[in-house]
């Protein structure tokens, strides 16, 4: 039977002949491991029912209409145009012929997956330019439910109509704002990543601030058909849960984050969800939270039904750089010491990838708890190791030496060996000191990033793309004689907007120019609700909202009023409930030369196939490029890159992703070559999803430019298909 569903010949090239017909006994058990653990994708692929494709997180399509001899030949079949401005970073699902996406600003609809029409379109009245990067589908066979989210609310839509499910919640929606607990610290709760379905389950994560006060982190499953709260694991560990002696004696009552913002992979048959959380609050200066801080920066491994904690591995102690886990794990069976294995793949900022037994946690390659330098900073302590696997070797470059700065021109190579000259510059896991800028490599934003990784369960193949340049980041003593209006924005803003308001070119937008084309009214609601990569500030009051505005819009106090010696920034008397932390982000810094391109030397970015039976490359290639360094001869640069890849059955890996040039690629997943490529109106910062429709198959991508600020904005999802 399995034989029939998943035909032989997708398994193996001609060069495979050889080693089919001699060792027939070996093959057909590795093939029959997998066909018993992976889902038969045959027929289901003819939608794309679940964000990344399956449950498992792969990214994989069994489709092979579009293949590797004919995918050259791919043309725009439709476009949707949202009429919208800001980003979309949307993994729209395809079930029974229609199209589910959001807008950016979070209107859902639906879309007759043939030609692109619009069928319905809901509207909850909540506005958001937060990300929302997909929705959830469940069926029992009868009934059918659609989860959107806008902002803090978990929608259950009919699919056919977009109507609210009136018994679901509060007349079809539950607000996550909820159920954390009075002790929870307040803040933003907002919904990035779909949730995961379980039988008759919505597990649901969420995004938060990454500076006090932030609320806990809850992972929660909530039923579908009444919206009731069905389980809590608390990510920071309450008094008498395990873990808790990993932080200082009721640091949990101010303690915030520790979320998971990035999705979930789900193993259905064994009834185990695979979580990734992210650091806990405040991100770089962790006096308040002295101790390893369980479960902030782990994988989890928990009871799908019930919640409960199976197995847990951190992969940042006392996480002091920001380095969350920034993307759902991927679910593969691998072969390793003559065994078929399930395993779970986890990708990271600092640009390793882990590999564990879903059933165990065990790794499947070694993993070392390396020594680091230790903080120079007073009231820090800093863990003594960090754990990092002996393979697969790294996917990012691990430390900034001069000979890997910028050659692009021989005096943005002067400018980047005379700025390298006052950095530190020590490798992975070297803490962020005071009055110097570190070097963080690779940067901030990875590494690996949100977009998600791709697995060919044929072959055991997991496809990942990655930034690769470098950032800078340190610390600076709070000053106790700032207006309390000052004290407040170097506490929330300065970190992305810098202590002067002028942001970074292209990654934080200079506030001092945002005053100049946008009222405070507008400012303020971008503030409350956020917008792209920037959190919103709810628990901000109106009249210290007023404040804050005015001192964003001008640089100065509006108050003449210093905060005493008793009342520092962060005090009880201010907005944060937690204890005033003694030293500060100096905020993100992008390493870019005086014309804006990387004073790294490229590739900047890179897409990357990795064997995960053996733990080697298959191939590491640039990927991206920048239109006019193309146009002077400089070719296969890479550059920076949002979204993840898809692979098929027809043996291509298609991206979009690429920040500049806004084109999708078709590769050989075999060997990387390019197959094919198509520039596009906005860049496609988003996963593809593939389907039929009709018995044709489609490529559809989500497309916007709210990363490239100077490029021409709007919002549209673009579908190709073959002549």
């Amino acid at each position: 039977m399995a034989i029939r569903q998943i035909p032989t010949r997708h398994f193996f090239t001609a060069a495979c002949v050889f080693a089919l017909l001699s060792a027939p006994v070996i093959l057909l058990s590795r093939y029959s491991a997998y066909a018993a653990s992976t889902p038969a994708h045959q027929a289901e692929d003819a939608d794309w029912a679940v964000y990344g494709g399956h449950t498992g997180g792969d990214h994989y399509s069994s489709l092979s209409q579009i293949n590797r001899s004919n995918v050259n030949r791919l043309k725009v079949a439709w476009t949707f145009d949202t009429k919208e401005k800001g980003g979309l970073q949307t993994n729209p699902l395809v079930i029974d012929g229609k199209l589910f996406g959001y807008t950016p600003s979070q209107k859902v609809f639906a879309l007759d997956a043939a030609t692109g029409k619009e069928v319905w379109r809901f509207d909850s009245g909540l506005t958001s330019g937060q990300p929302d990067r997909g929705l959830s589908y469940w069926t029992d066979g009868r009934n059918r439910v659609l989860f959107a989210t806008t902002l803090y609310q978990v929608w259950a839509l009919n699919p056919d109509t977009g109507k609210p499910v009136e018994t679901f919640g509060n007349k079809g929606s539950i607000d996550l704002r909820n159920d954390l607990g009075s002790e929870s610290p307040s803040g933003l709760v907002a919904i990035t990543s779909p949730g995961t379905i379980y039988k008759d389950l919505i597990i649901m994560g969420f995004r938060t601030g990454e500076s006090a006060p932030a609320p806990h982190g809850d992972i929660r499953a909530y039923d579908v058909h009444s919206g009731a709260l069905r389980w809590v694991f608390h990510t920071i560990p309450h008094p008498g849960d395990p873990g808790y002696e990993t932080w200082p004696k009721d640091a949990w009552k101010h303690s915030g984050a520790a979320n998971n913002w990035a999705g979930m992979a789900l193993d259905e048959k064994r009834g185990i969800v695979f979580v990734p959380t992210g650091s806990a609050t405040t991100d770089f200066y962790g006096a308040e939270r002295l101790g390893n801080n369980l479960y902030a920066n782990c994988l989890l491994a928990l009871d799908a039904g019930t919640g409960k904690l199976i197995w847990y591995f951190q992969g940042v102690h006392h996480d002091i750089w920001d380095r969350d886990f920034p993307s759902p794990p991927s679910l593969v069976s691998v072969r390793h010491d003559g065994k078929i294995i399930d395993a779970v793949a986890q990708t990271t900022k600092q640009g390793v990838l882990y590999l564990f037994d879903r059933a165990t946690g065990k790794s499947i390659f070694p993993i070392e708890e390396r020594v680091i330098p230790q903080t120079d900073v007073p009231g820090e302590v800093s863990s003594p190791t960090q754990p990092m696997p002996a393979l697969p070797e790294p996917f990012a470059r691990q430390q900034l030496t001069e000979d890997l700065l910028t050659n692009r021109t021989p005096e943005a190579h002067a400018w980047a060996v005379n700025e390298f000259k006052h950095f530190r510059s020590g490798g992975p896991f070297v803490p962020l000191t005071v009055g110097q800028q570190t070097v963080v490599f690779p940067g901030f934003d990875g590494g690996a990033e949100w977009g998600g990784s791709a697995v060919d369960p044929k072959t055991s193949t997991i496809y990942i793309n990655a930034n690769d340049l470098a950032w800078t980041g340190g610390l600076e003593k709070v000053s106790t004689g700032s207006g309390k209006f000052e004290a407040l924005y170097q506490n929330q803003c300065a970190a992305c907007h810098q202590a002067n308001r002028n942001g970074v070119g292209g990654t934080f937008p200079s506030l001092v120019e945002a005053s100049q084309r946008m009222t405070a009214e507008q400012m303020a609601e971008v503030v409350k609700s956020g917008r792209g990569r920037m959190p919103g500030f709810p628990q901000i009051q109106e009249e210290d909202l007023r404040g804050l505005l005015q001192f964003v819009r001008t640089g100065k106090e509006p108050v003449a009023r210093r905060l005493s010696d008793k009342e520092e920034p962060g005090s009880e008397t201010d907005l944060v409930r937690a204890p005033s932390a003694a030293y500060r982000f100096t905020g993100y810094r992008k390493f870019l030369d005086p014309e804006g391109y990387p004073a790294t030397a490229a590739p900047w970015g890179t897409l990357n196939a990795i064997d995960l039976n053996t733990g080697k490359y298959l191939w590491h290639i640039p990927f991206g490029e920048y239109p006019e360094l193309v146009a002077k001869g400089l070719k296969d640069t890479g550059s920076e890159n949002y979204g993840g890849p898809i692979v098929t059955a027809g043996g291509i890996v298609v991206i979009g992703a690429t920040n500049f040039d806004r084109k999708i690629r078709a590769y050989d997943s075999r060997t990387g070559k390019l197959l094919w490529e198509s520039v596009m109106d906005f860049a496609g910062n988003a996963t593809p999803a593939t389907y039929m429709a009709n018995g044709k198959q489609y490529i559809v991508i989500a497309t916007s430019n709210a990363k490239a600020r100077n490029a021409p904005q709007g919002a549209k999802y673009v579908a190709f298909t073959l002549p």
